[in-house]
């Protein structure tokens, strides 16, 4: 199956989304776009905030891990502003805190300034050492499935016209689910899915760009894995979903040019939240782990 289609435009969206312009010293302005609606994508803000912190450190070091909290919806009209304090600088060892902030706009009075994202990252060079993984999981490989855009064609037909625009637009990742499931009517299902991905034309790119694209692909589908187990989706009336926080581990080299295999599962939800996990393996090693608390309140329209 094939899914021809110049995405250069695509991928230079994606590019202008992590080049950074910087304001001050260890303070940089980034432009925000839309990618899912009015709001702005978490993955946006992880990528842009893993772009901050790496410009501040004093030698090139990769991101070895990442821990961060949405505190606030982002307007997407508004650019975002992060600011980078510098926690240590050791000899192998970088940690960075970076505060997001937009100014929101009130009439007659001053803006005013408000915290949209923290996160703690640290930066660390490759070292050789005790190695172990578990093996890659076996799934029917990207060459046997159809695309994400191939399978919207399928269900587009039960989407309403107000949002069949919104629902066909092309992801800026190329994505194919292993095992699709139904958007406009799910069944409860085991809270366990895997897609294979990739940002085919990337190019050759930093590190940094690398980690910061990958970190914005891991917050598509991951709030959703929690849902599956109540039979609900995106397009359920009356779901409110967010993501909550969004850790992230960086094992080992990777090429967003080629295929990854984006594992993921839900092992519990309560209290209007689930938890859910995935890994990033290519070419049978683990490259990156991740773990996400969601928000996924239900409300049901009174009768």
């Amino acid at each position: 199956m094939s899914d021809v289609f110049d995405n250069s435009q695509l991928i230079d969206e994606l590019l202008a989304t992590v080049a950074l312009t910087e304001l001050s010293p260890d303070v940089f302005e980034g432009a925000s776009h839309d990618y899912v609606g009015s709001r702005i994508f978490g993955g946006q803000v992880l990528a842009q905030a893993i772009m901050a912190a790496s410009h501040t450190l004093n030698e090139d070091k990769p991101c070895h891990s990442l821990h961060g909290y949405f505190l606030r919806g982002g307007d997407i009209k508004q650019p975002v502003i992060y600011q980078v304090r510098r926690l240590r600088d050791g000899r192998s060892l970088s940690a960075r805190e970076v505060t997001a902030i937009q100014y929101k706009q009130v009439k007659g009075k001053q803006p005013v300034e408000q915290v949209i994202f923290s996160m703690i990252a640290s930066f660390s060079p490759a070292e050789e050492g005790l190695e172990y993984q578990e093996s890659m999981p076996v799934y029917p490989p990207p060459e046997d499935l159809p695309s994400e855009q191939e399978l919207k064609d399928e269900h587009v037909g039960k989407v309403p016209d107000a949002l069949k625009a919104r629902f066909m637009r092309r992801r800026h990742v190329e994505i194919k689910p292993v095992k699709p499931r139904d958007p406009i009517n799910p069944t409860p299902m085991k809270p366990k899915q895997a897609n294979w991905l990739r940002i085919r034309e990337l190019g050759n790119q930093p590190v940094a760009i690398q980690q910061a694209l990958l970190a914005f692909s891991s917050d598509f589908y991951l709030v959703g894995t929690g849902l599956m187990s109540h039979g609900v989706s995106f397009m359920t009336s009356g779901l409110q979903a967010a993501s909550i926080d969004h850790s992230m581990h960086f094992h080992r080299p990777f090429d967003l040019n080629d295929w990854l295999l984006y594992d993921m599962w839900s092992d519990t939800t309560s209290s209007s939240k689930g938890l859910n996990h995935g890994q990033f393996w290519q070419d049978g090693n683990l490259v990156a782990t991740v773990q996400q608390e969601g928000l996924m309140r239900l409300r049901v329209p009174k009768s």
